[in-house]
């Protein structure tokens, strides 16, 4: 199998001690089923145009410019070369500024996972070195670099033979929980409702199998695909009723038992 090209190619740096690195994406969306769109009556595909939204007319690309509009009302234009300058320069080094417990940092700041290796057999000696020396005492590095444009920061991880470095999100980026969970009630719970829901958890404990979640709806328009290409028909998929409603107890002493789980009935208001 050759190898995969490098997202972005750098040097990890700790102090003194520095390792070429590649990056690699580690997921991916490309193995999903893709569509374009057509003209029903001819059959062709269609091309996005832009258009002025006042005149109606086309507007060719080298007309086209980003424009950012104020809290006022008005709208500013931005030409490439003014925003070419505002991309931070790269040195193409991922520099570390500290490191923290493997769990120190909540997953919600983990924005894409990319896998990490050396760059050159040069390089191997000190990447494992650096490797290593996390592992042994169980952290993460904390490291910033300008990645595709912007100036990220990453975390990094030890991994088998290699690292995995996460992009993370900035503070900003991320809501705050307060307001999502702002209208949940505070309620009492029933001992025997929590004993049997504790009991329920404990015999589905297991180990994260990332291949028993099937990707239901990409493996149902791939079948789609072949059947339209085959010239068969695909039936619609029956729908699963609902059972009768009961009480929440009854619900979780039915799962308890191993029986189907009927849906739970609504508290009145």
């Amino acid at each position: 199998m050759a190898k995969p090209r490098a997202n972005w190619k750098g040097v990890l740096k700790i102090g003194e001690l520095a390792a070429g690195v590649a990056l690699y994406t580690a997921a991916s969306t490309t193995e999903r089923v893709a569509f374009h769109m057509l003209n029903r009556k001819t059959g062709h595909r269609v091309q996005r145009q832009f258009v002025d939204a006042e005149t109606g007319k086309p507007v060719e690309r080298d007309d086209q410019v980003k424009g950012y509009e104020t809290p006022q009302g008005e709208t500013i234009m931005l030409e490439p070369e003014e925003i070419a300058a505002a991309v931070p320069e790269s040195d193409k080094t991922l520099t570390v500024a500290g490191f923290v417990a493997l769990d120190a940092i909540d997953t919600v700041y983990f924005d894409r996972p990319y896998y990490l290796a050396p760059s050159d057999e040069s390089s191997a000696e000190a990447f494992d070195l650096l490797r290593e020396g996390m592992r042994s005492v169980k952290v993460a590095a904390l490291a910033q670099a300008v990645l595709f444009r912007r100036l990220r920061g990453v975390l990094i991880r030890p991994e088998d033979e290699g690292m995995i470095a996460t992009t993370l999100n900035f503070d900003y980026e991320v809501r705050s929980q307060e307001e999502a969970f702002a209208d949940i009630p505070k309620l009492k719970l029933d001992k025997e409702m929590l004993d049997l829901a504790g009991h329920i958890i404990k015999t589905k404990s297991g180990r994260f199998d990332p291949a028993a979640f099937d990707d239901r709806y990409e493996a149902a328009l791939a079948e789609l695909v072949k059947a339209k290409i085959e010239g068969r028909k695909i039936k619609p998929q029956a729908r699963k009723r609902e059972g009768k409603v009961v009480s929440l107890l009854e619900a979780l002493r039915e799962s308890a038992k191993g029986g189907a789980v009927a849906k739970p009935a609504k508290k009145r208001a």
